[in-house]
């Protein structure tokens, strides 16, 4: 072969193999904006999360502060309350993990990585099958007033433990088996739940799932959540408080009374399925695009990635929410928490003063809870 024949076949070789790798890189698919979605979270989560953490220790605090100093016999309705607030303050101390790890990395190591995520599912099931308990302790208080204590004490000192607590903890092992900290560009498994910049050599916390069949793992995963998260908890309570309006809607008796009762089962109605609907659907849409139900393009998946990013806050917030909904709207707690601040600034003298008058006053009350009992 001369040099004017080698020279053209190096010409026609060179030119058919970029032909090909030109080729090949149009079948790549591009990253569909996760660079964009990244930075984004990178500055919404760790600010929004900051302020869910704040208002809910705050909140939930001041509930258990004040159920604590109430040393008296607490009616259902307390002992639910005190239950809404371990859950949502257990709940939100796990926020700063998560929002150190969003806007960097995870500094925090294997342990904690496990741990975070164990007591962030505990605590998030354990608050919402808490809040359909609520429901449908009132239920019982309103529609079965008559004959209804003997079943409200069982299911609040009793059930709530086998119904509540024992089912967050056994969707824990998850968390167990899966959670670990990764190298993200070391790994070798695949994980689907996030989505974030492949060229990234940050540490992630998460559920890292064996490649061939990480896609079977978070489908189930996530249907789970919705079912048992949301699903359900939002049936109870959908289902007991209609019966309320209803019942509450008939005769005319305390017309007062019912009007503020009423007004307040609307709002928690419209507050639960407020936050965490937009969320729950989100991740649906978000797993029927893995499944190749829903056709996908980059627009697409970008704005379900932001929409899931922004509703998950939202629904982050309801543990803000919980203590002013089931605990400040109630005038007997307000009472108890004026006193409890009150008496921090005084004497002790003065203290045990105000103790003993606000336990000859709980020790009168009763707990024939009607109409009243939803602003309690």
């Amino acid at each position: 072969m001369d040099e004017d024949d080698y020279t053209e076949y190096s010409d026609n070789n060179t030119y058919n193999i970029s032909e090909e790798f030109a080729e090949f890189e149009l079948n790549i698919p591009e990253p569909c904006g996760q660079l964009l979605s990244s930075k984004f979270n990178k500055i919404f989560l760790p600010t929004v999360f900051g302020i869910i953490f704040i208002l809910g220790i705050v909140g939930n605090g001041l509930v258990i502060a004040v159920m604590g100093y109430q040393k008296k016999v607490k009616t259902m309705t307390d002992k639910y309350r005190v239950h809404l607030s371990v859950a949502d303050l257990l709940f939100v101390l796990t926020l700063p993990f998560w929002a150190v790890d969003a806007a960097k990395t995870w500094y925090f190591g294997g342990f904690l990585c496990v741990s975070v995520h164990v007591i962030y599912t505990l605590n998030l099931y354990s608050s919402v099958l808490i809040l359909a308990f609520i429901s449908l302790d009132r239920y019982l208080a309103i529609v079965h007033a008559t004959n209804s204590q003997a079943k409200r004490k069982l299911l609040a000192n009793r059930v709530i433990y086998v119904a509540v607590w024992l089912p967050a903890a056994i969707l824990t092992v998850p968390d167990l088996v899966f959670a670990r900290v990764q190298d993200v560009n070391s790994s070798n498994y695949w994980f689907a739940e996030d989505s974030m910049e492949s060229a990234d050599s940050r540490t992630i916390c998460q559920r890292i799932y064996p490649r061939e069949s990480s896609l079977i793992w978070t489908v189930v995963f996530r249907f789970q959540h919705i079912l048992v998260g949301f699903v359900l908890p939002g049936l109870v309570i959908l289902i007991c408080y209609c019966i309320i309006i209803s019942k509450l809607s008939k005769g005319a008796r305390g017309q007062v009374l019912k009007r503020k009762a009423l007004k307040t089962t609307v709002i928690l109605i419209i507050c639960f399925f407020g936050c965490w609907l937009p969320y729950c659907t989100g991740i649906f849409l978000d797993t029927l695009i893995m499944l190749d139900v829903v056709r996908t393009s980059c627009e697409l998946q970008q704005a379900v990635e932001t929409w899931i990013s922004i509703t998950e806050a939202l629904a982050y917030f309801h543990c803000c929410l919980n203590p002013i909904l089931y605990a400040f709207l109630g005038v007997k707690f307000n009472n108890t928490a004026r006193s409890t601040l009150t008496s921090s600034s005084k004497s002790s003298q003065k203290v045990t003063l105000m103790a003993k008058k606000r336990g000859q006053i709980s020790s009168v009350s009763t707990e024939s809870e009607s109409s009243s009992v939803l602003s309690s």
